[in-house]
C-alpha cells in the first residue's frame, strides 16, 4: 500500500509496517507559482480539491523476481527496489517527459526482471501527449515506446504474459496495443465508446483481457489469444486467418432474473457455445463497389462519367456475395452447420451455439432471399471433436480461405440427470428431429391448401358455367382439410388447453412435448418421450397420404376451371 511511503503486509491486511523511507521529491507544493504567482495560505479555495501532492500512485511487483517493486509517484518518481525496500534506486529525470510529471502506472516486464514500462500522465500542465517510456536495466535508462500513439494523455499500460511484444495501453480516448514492442499501435475501438481507459486486467486461463474505463463501466474481450498469433509480417502478408479456437463448454443456459425492476444490473454473457476468430486481409468489391470508386476518380479529374447500361445494372441487381461461409464438420467429416458472415476485411469474429439447424419450414424476411440468414436453431449438437473452415462465396463460387481449425465441444460436469450414452441420445435427437421436420412441414403444407381451397370455391361461386358437383367437391375438400387439422391440433382452447373437453390428444401436442423436454435438458430422453414419439410417427403415413389425397383433388378441380376459363387462382397457370 502506497503513501508517500511504502507499506507492507503479510497477514492479509490485519496489519501493516513500512518498507521504505519518503520515496518522494519531498517538495512544499507552495514553493511553485501558480498562475505565475505564490498566494497565501488565506487564498480564496486554495488546495481545495486538489489531490495530495507527493503521493504514490502506481505500484507493481515484478513476477518474475521476488521483492523485485516499482512505485510511480505523482511528483514524477519512480523507485525500484530489489530487496523488499532494504535499498532503492530513484529517477526522476526521463527523456522527452517533462520534470514532476504524473505516473500513471507501472508495470514490471512478464518476462525479464531487467524490463520495467512506464506511462506518465502531465494533463494538470495542459500537456496532452502521450509519454510511455520502457527501460532493460531496471531503470538506470529509458526510451520512449510511444510509437505512432495519437496525442493522448497514457493511463496505464500492460505486456501479454505470453507474448513479449504484445503491449496495451489506456489513454484518454480509448485502448490500443502493439504487436511490435511499441513501434506502431492499433486501436481496439469496436463495441466501446471514445472513454478514458483508467486500468487493465488479464485473466490469465480464460485469456479475457479487461479494462476499466472512467465514467462507462468495465468492458471485457473474451479469449484475445488471436492477438498473440499476430504480426506485422503476418498481417501484410497472409490472405486470411482462422484462428485457434478454445474449448466450447456445453451446458443448459438459464434466464434472466424476474421482475427485479432496477434493483439488479448484470452485463451479457459471452456468447454460447463455440467462437472462432478471424483475420481477412481483403475482400472482393462488388460490381457496383466498383463502379461507383471508378465514378469518384472520375470526378475527382472532372473527366466524362459513362453512365451504366441496363444490362450493367441487372448484373449489380442480381450479384450474389461477397459473403463469408464457416462450415462445421464433426469427427467424421459430416457437415453439420453452415454459418454465414458479410464479407469485412479486419479481424472479426463468429459464433456457433452448437445447436443444429431447425428442421422447421423456411422463412423469409420481406418474401426475399437472404443469403447470411444462418437459420433457425436446432437440438443440441453432440458432444466431441469438430473443425471449423472458413470460405468465400461470390457469384455462384466457392473459395477456400483458412481451416480446418479444430475444437471441442466440452460438457460441463454439472449435470444434475445426464445421459448416460451421448450417442444413443444424439440419434433420438436426430429421429425427433427429422419427424418435426415432417409434420412442421406437412402442417405448413396444409395451412397453403387451406387458402388455395377457399380461392377455388370463390371461383367456383363466381364462374357461371361452374357445376354443382364442383362445389360440392370443394366444400368437401374444405371439411377433409379442417379434419386432418383436427388431427394435429385438436380443438382451439378459449384461454389454456386444459379447459378443453376430453378428446384425443393432438399430434402436435405431443410432438412438441417431447421436443421441449429435450430442448433444455441433456438427459436421456423419458419413456413418456419415446411413446409420444412413436405415437405420432404411426400416425404420420395416413395424415400424409390424406394430405396428398387433397392436394390432387384441388388440382383436379384446378383443370376444371381453366376449362371453364375462370379467373386465376393461386397455384393455376392459365392456359390460353
Amino acid at each position: 500500500m502506497g503513501a508517500n511511503k511504502l507499506f507492507e503486509s503479510n497477514d492479509r491486511g490485519n496489519s501493516w509496517h513500512e518498507i521504505s523511507g519518503d520515496l518522494t521529491r519531498n517538495i512544499d507544493r507552495n514553493k511553485f507559482k501558480i498562475m505565475g504567482k505564490y498566494w497565501p495560505a488565506g487564498a480564496v479555495a486554495k488546495d481545495v480539491s486538489t489531490s495530495q501532492w507527493g503521493t504514490i500512485v502506481s505500484l507493481a511487483e515484478s513476477p518474475v523476481k521476488e521483492g523485485l517493486v516499482v512505485v510511480g509517484i505523482d511528483d514524477g518518481v519512480i523507485q525500484i527496489t530489489g530487496d523488499d525496500g532494504k535499498t532503492w534506486n530513484k529517477t526522476t529525470q526521463f527523456p522527452g517527459v517533462p520534470e514532476y510529471t504524473y505516473v500513471s502506472d507501472v508495470f514490471p516486464s512478464n518476462f525479464d526482471e531487467n524490463v520495467i514500462f512506464a506511462s506518465f500522465n502531465n494533463t494538470k500542465s495542459d500537456d496532452f501527449n502521450a509519454y510511455l517510456l520502457k527501460t532493460t536495466d531496471k531503470g538506470k535508462t529509458w526510451t520512449s515506446i510511444a510509437g505512432d500513439l495519437p496525442k493522448e494523455p497514457v493511463h496505464t499500460v500492460a505486456q501479454d504474459p505470453v507474448n513479449k511484444n504484445l503491449l496495451f495501453a489506456g489513454t484518454e480516448f480509448g485502448f490500443y496495443f502493439t504487436l511490435d514492442g511499441g513501434h506502431h499501435w492499433i486501436k481496439l475501438g469496436a463495441g466501446m465508446p471514445d472513454i478514458a481507459v483508467r486500468d487493465i486486467a488479464i485473466q490469465k486461463e480464460w485469456k479475457d483481457l479487461v479494462i476499466a474505463t472512467f465514467g462507462r463501466g468495465f468492458y471485457i474481450l473474451d479469449d484475445y489469444s488471436a492477438l498473440r498469433q499476430l504480426s506485422a509480417d503476418k498481417l501484410n502478408n497472409t490472405k486470411a486467418i482462422l484462428f485457434p479456437a478454445r474449448d466450447a463448454l456445453m451446458y443448459i443456459q438459464q434466464g434472466d432474473r424476474y421482475g427485479t425492476g432496477s434493483a439488479w444490473f448484470q452485463a451479457p454473457n459471452p456468447p454460447f457455445g463455440a467462437n472462432f476468430t478471424y483475420y481477412v486481409k481483403e475482400v472482393p468489391q462488388t460490381l457496383k463497389q466498383q463502379r461507383l470508386k471508378k465514378e469518384k476518380e472520375l470526378f475527382k479529374k472532372g473527366e466524362p462519367i459513362p453512365q451504366p447500361t441496363k444490362e450493367e445494372l441487372d448484373k449489380e441487381k442480381n450479384e450474389t456475395g461477397p459473403y463469408f461461409v464457416f462450415v462445421i464438420k464433426n469427427d467424421k467429416g459430416e457437415v453439420v452447420r453452415r454459418l454465414y458472415k458479410p464479407a469485412a476485411k479486419g479481424i472479426h469474429r463468429v459464433n456457433w451455439d452448437l445447436r443444429y439447424v431447425s428442421p422447421q419450414p423456411v422463412r423469409l424476411k420481406n418474401k426475399e432471399f437472404n443469403p447470411l440468414a444462418n437459420g433457425s436453431d436446432g437440438m443440441l449438437a453432440l458432444p466431441g471433436k469438430y473443425t471449423v473452415e472458413m470460405e468465400l462465396y461470390h457469384n455462384g463460387q466457392e473459395k477456400p480461405l483458412a481451416g480446418p481449425v479444430s475444437f471441442t465441444a466440452k460438457v460441463l460436469h454439472n449435470t444434475t440427470l445426464p445421459a448416460n450414452d451421448r450417442q444413443a441420445l444424439d440419434a433420438f435427437f436426430s429421429e425427433m428431429s427429422d419427424l418435426w421436420r415432417t409434420m412442421s412441414g406437412a402442417q405448413q403444407y396444409l395451412n397453403s391448401l387451406k387458402t388455395k381451397t377457399a380461392y377455388v370455391q370463390q371461383a367456383i361461386q363466381i364462374t357461371p358455367a361452374a357445376t354443382l358437383a364442383m362445389k360440392d367437391k370443394a366444400q368437401a375438400v374444405k371439411e377433409e382439410i379442417e379434419k386432418i387439422n383436427y388431427l394435429f391440433h385438436g380443438t382451439p382452447a378459449k384461454a389454456s388447453f386444459e379447459e378443453v373437453p376430453p378428446e384425443p390428444m393432438p399430434l402436435m401436442k405431443r410432438l412438441n412435448e417431447a421436443v421441449y423436454a429435450s430442448w433444455q435438458s441433456t438427459s436421456a430422453p423419458t419413456e413418456m418421450q419415446k411413446m409420444n414419439l412413436k405415437i405420432v410417427k404411426d400416425a404420420m403415413p395416413d395424415v400424409l397420404a390424406r394430405i396428398k389425397k387433397v392436394d390432387t383433388e384441388l388440382k383436379t378441380l384446378d383443370k376444371e376451371l381453366d376449362a371453364l376459363k375462370a379467373p386465376y387462382t393461386p397455384g393455376r397457370i392459365p392456359e390460353l
